[in-house]
């Protein structure tokens, strides 16, 4: 898997249509291509396999749950709507019925947030895409009823599987017979095999989590490195061997077995195991002694090329592609938000085998490069107003390590007062997480089910 190929968050249809129709940020892998092992998958899903529909808010068209990225294209590209943050709603189906319902009785406008693109261009070449998100007080409140009896149907579940007598299957490792509860299975490979998916009173979903792992295994393939082998004895070699046998944590096909992956709103068992971590640091002297710091990772915009530090980055694009960004940066006189939607831009214009100079389209990224490189094009940039645009606030790249140090200047902090369209959205305030977490409406169930209980 390649950098400019690998993990993409990309609904997939940004093609021959020419529609620049990337929903959410790529990504690039977490390490470099020629360290390929265990897949990315995507980010996490707790919604399952169901087969309900889902409904267009504007007109009749209907998919299944499986095919949400084609209902996705298709508010956008008919309907110029975006709905934030899809991955984080528990229950997709509802939320679009609901909304459907509150479009029928109010214009659009008085629910989503208006994005004026082209804003600086011609007014016939500008137009007006909705933004759909929690900002909104209204669909705040409703993800979070959604969340919460998510988690109440998940809760119900568990104990269902911890009172279930009937439990009945063979051990993955040995074919030992286990009846009664699911526990004694599960004790049985952490304990005779070294196999372990956690504690029995973690998991939900038990009996799919098993199918879903044997699977695996009936079609050969490791559990950790999800490669695949010729023979079941090879497979048995090489788990024991390079001791893998444990499922890949980086496979969020698995979310949805945990219980903690339910609890707080769009947040995995890792962030909330990384705020738990904070907390008990707060408690405890300040000691980064023994701190140190991982490597930048940056990669190059025109190549897979990544380097440790910033200057090495930059010296590469400028020695290997002629690129020089501090060039642009000084003769357009870039302030720091010009600069990130220009790498935006570019990073886009690339994935999409456009030349970002001239805006020819091409049939592949590397037809594209060498067009740039003999057409002289590197360091050519379109008019301001092609690159300069809200929408290029937005990563194309969530993990680009590139953003995170473009070149900043008290000169430029001071003429971000003077021109307001460079002010980028601020999240919410979250400088009280104690007391927020303390409120939260979900926290507030498990606390009144621990007391019934």
């Amino acid at each position: 898997m390649t950098v400019c190929d690998g993990v993409q968050r990309v609904c997939g249809f940004n093609g021959a249509d020419n529609q620049d129709s990337i929903l959410e940020p790529l990504c690039f892998p977490e390490q470099p291509a020629d360290g390929a092992g265990a897949p990315s998958v995507q980010g996490p899903s707790l919604q399952g396999p169901g087969t309900e529909l889902l409904v267009c808010l504007f007109c009749p068209e209907s998919v299944s749950l499986q095919q949400k990225d084609v209902l996705l294209k298709h508010l956008l590209l008919e309907h110029k709507l975006v709905i934030a943050d899809v991955k984080l709603i528990a229950d997709l189906s509802k939320y679009m019925l609901y909304w459907k319902g509150r479009f029928l009785e109010q214009p659009v406008t008085d629910f989503c947030s208006v994005i004026k693109t082209n804003s600086t261009g011609p007014v016939e070449k500008q137009e007006d895409y909705f933004l759909l998100c929690d900002v909104l007080p209204e669909d705040r409140i409703l993800r979070e009823r959604l969340q919460q009896k998510r988690l109440e149907e998940v809760l119900e579940q568990q104990q269902v599987e911890r009172d279930d007598g009937s439990f009945h299957r063979l051990c993955m490792f040995c074919s030992e017979e286990f009846a009664g509860n699911r526990s004694s299975l599960l004790n049985h490979m952490a304990r005779e095999h070294s196999f372990s998916i956690g504690l029995p009173d973690n998991i939900v979903y038990c009996n799919q989590f098993l199918d879903t792992l044997q699977r695996k295994l009936d079609n050969l393939q490791c559990l950790y490195c999800e490669k695949t082998f010729r023979d079941k004895t090879t497979l048995k070699d090489h788990m024991r061997k390079k001791a893998h046998r444990r499922i890949n944590a980086s496979n969020h096909e698995y979310d949805r077995f945990y219980v903690i992956n339910y609890l707080e709103l769009g947040k995995t068992w890792e962030e909330v195991q990384s705020e738990d971590d904070r907390e008990l640091a707060d408690d405890e002297d300040d000691d980064w002694s023994d701190w140190q710091a991982h490597p930048v990772s940056a990669v190059c915009l025109f190549c897979e090329h990544q380097s440790e530090t910033m200057e090495q980055i930059y010296t590469h694009m400028k020695e290997a592609h002629g690129f020089d960004l501090h060039k642009l940066r000084t003769e357009l006189n870039l302030r720091f938000y010009q600069q990130v939607k220009l790498v935006n831009f570019i990073r886009r214009q690339i994935h999409q085998s456009r030349c970002y100079g001239c805006q020819e389209k091409f049939d592949s990224r590397d037809a594209v490069l060498r067009h740039i490189a003999a057409e002289g094009h590197m360091m050519k940039l379109p008019d301001v107003s092609t690159w300069n645009q809200p929408q290029y606030y937005f990563p194309t790249y969530e993990n680009d390590a590139l953003l995170c140090t473009l070149s900043d200047s008290d000169e430029e902090e001071s003429d971000e007062t003077n021109h307001g369209e460079d002010v980028p959205v601020i999240a919410e305030d979250i400088s009280n997480l104690r007391a927020l977490k303390q409120s939260s409406v979900l926290n507030q169930l498990l606390k009144n089910r621990g007391s019934c209980s």
